[in-house]
């Protein structure tokens, strides 16, 4: 079962930290993959967070 974020900003550390150790080689080999998957999950929960706010806000100023 996939970890929903509580909040964008909560995500958007996650996925700080993630590609922090990434690039510092913290992420053994065996836990790469695992990695990189959490983290393009993040990449695209919060791209979608960020297309419904703007669509709320477009409603807003129609």
């Amino acid at each position: 079962m996939k970890k929903v974020p509580k909040s964008y900003e909560a995500a958007m550390q996650e996925l700080e930290q993630l590609v922090a150790d990434l690039q510092s080689d913290m992420v053994s080999i065996d836990h790469l993959a695992e990695q990189s998957k959490r983290a393009a999950e993040l990449i695209k929960w919060c791209r979608e967070k960020l297309r419904n706010t703007e669509q709320e806000v477009e409603k807003i100023f129609e």
